[in-house]
């Protein structure tokens, strides 16, 4: 079980950190000379896909937590584009649910001593 949620949350972070990438520099929708929207991207949807990396793998389940929290609001307005864009929301929920596992796993642990 555990393993299966360090992978969840580490696939959820790739996949926000590459979608990310095509939002900031393949979008045609964008401007390429306005860095403003590569900034604000950066800080609320690429920053917090590496802190789910990072809590994915050393398991801490309040940094994943804060990695979903902090994710959330662009997450949701993402949802409703259409396009591709609206898989943030996807990525988002699974650090909801990697957070959601790890906070069962540690409940079972504790449990079975």
């Amino acid at each position: 079980m555990i393993l299966k949620t360090k992978i969840l949350g580490v696939i959820a972070g790739i996949l926000s950190i590459f979608l990310w990438f095509i939002l900031s520099f393949y979008n045609p929708y964008s401007n390429p000379t306005d860095f403003e929207p590569i900034v604000n991207t950066f800080f609320m949807l690429f920053l917090p896909a590496c802190l789910a990396i990072i809590a994915s793998l050393k398991f801490k389940k309040f940094l994943m937590l804060i990695a979903f929290f902090w994710s959330l609001p662009i997450s949701l307005y993402l949802i409703g584009t259409p396009g591709i864009f609206a898989l943030f929301g996807i990525t988002s929920i699974s650090y909801l649910i990697s957070f959601l596992f790890m906070l069962l796993t540690k409940k079972r642990n504790v449990i079975e001593q």
